[in-house]
């Protein structure tokens, strides 16, 4: 089997999980196939810190390593990378590799090093959920999408935050090698051939500016109190002193939401909450949260987080129970 070579680059505080993750999937992959041959490059040659402190060796520096040859550069993200990307050496580098490499793929915010790089114009791109706004601000040519957990848009695969590295390199396998020896990695590294849902289900709440107006405040107050209550348009004008028109008007205009989406956000990490942190019942869940049904909070769970409330209270619940 053709042998080739991964080359994954680090730099002064990057996350040492998206290193780790996805070289153990390609290690794996080359046990059984001896199809990779995986290497470390940094800005300099030797020890590179982690942003947790862990050092790792890296045998290459940029300068001195020709880009000819590599087929895959995959690129670390960390808190690191705002510094790395104002390294021009790096980012030339990345650029050549890129520009000669068949692919190339970042984890997490390793994105913002592909688009200092020039690698990205015009390409559909994901990140870590929380820095989906920075992303979208700073390269507003780029199509930003943080719902999957990987995307790939032609030779560009980028991925979501930390763990998700593991699931893009394990994509990147089975794009190389086929389904059969990309399931003999995912169990062996006992993880999801395919991971169930999308980043939505891990993020916390992201809410949109606050109102800045004491009509609007008292609207979005009584929706937070609780969750549960009746908050149609006339319930909330009636809370904010408004009329119904006037009040939808100014909610999706301070808010950027219209009025009924909002509270079916507020409702739905309500309910996420509850699963996670509870015992009741989700006919109880639904009911308590203002979904009536447990068929209309299984649709809002699928709409907005890509799971059923029982796939998300199994996946999140406290890990006191298997102690």
């Amino acid at each position: 089997m053709e042998q080739r070579r991964i080359v994954f680059v680090v730099f002064d505080g990057f996350q040492s999980l998206d290193l780790f993750g996805p070289y153990e999937v390609f290690q794996h992959a080359a046990d059984l196939t001896g199809g990779y041959s995986c290497s470390i490059a940094a800005p300099l040659p030797g020890p590179v810190r982690s942003g947790s402190g862990v050092p790792v060796h890296a045998p290459h520096g940029v300068a001195d390593l020709d880009p000819a040859g590599i087929d895959t550069v995959v690129v670390a993200g960390g808190g690191g990378v705002d510094l790395a990307r104002l390294d021009p050496e790096l980012t030339g580098w990345i650029a050549r590799a890129g520009a000669s490499a068949r692919r190339v793929a970042s984890v997490c915010s390793g994105v913002f090093l592909l688009a200092a790089a020039g690698l990205l114009r015009g390409r559909r791109v994901t990140t870590h959920w929380a820095r989906e706004e920075q992303l979208a601000r700073e390269y507003p040519d780029l199509a930003v999408d943080c719902d999957p957990i990987f995307l790939r848009d032609g030779p560009v695969w980028t991925s979501a935050g930390v763990t998700a590295g593991m699931d893009l390199a394990l994509a990147l396998v089975e794009d190389d090698q086929g389904r059969e020896v990309a399931h003999a990695v995912a169990q062996e590294l006992v993880m999801f051939l395919r991971r169930p849902g999308n980043q939505s289900q891990f993020s916390v709440a992201l809410w949109s500016d606050q109102p800045s107006g004491d009509p609007l405040r008292a609207a979005v107050a009584a929706i937070h109190a609780d969750p549960g209550a009746r908050h149609g348009i006339a319930d909330l004008a009636a809370h904010a002193g408004l009329s119904p028109r006037h009040l939808q008007r100014r909610f999706t205009a301070e808010l950027g939401t219209p009025p009924a989406a909002y509270v079916e956000t507020v409702r739905v990490e309500a309910a996420k909450r509850a699963l996670a942190e509870s015992d009741r019942p989700v006919e109880t869940i639904a009911r308590r949260y203002g979904f009536g049904t447990t068929e209309t909070l299984r649709r809002a769970f699928h709409r907005r987080l890509g799971v059923a409330p029982s796939d998300y209270r199994r996946r999140f619940r406290s890990t006191r129970e298997y102690t």
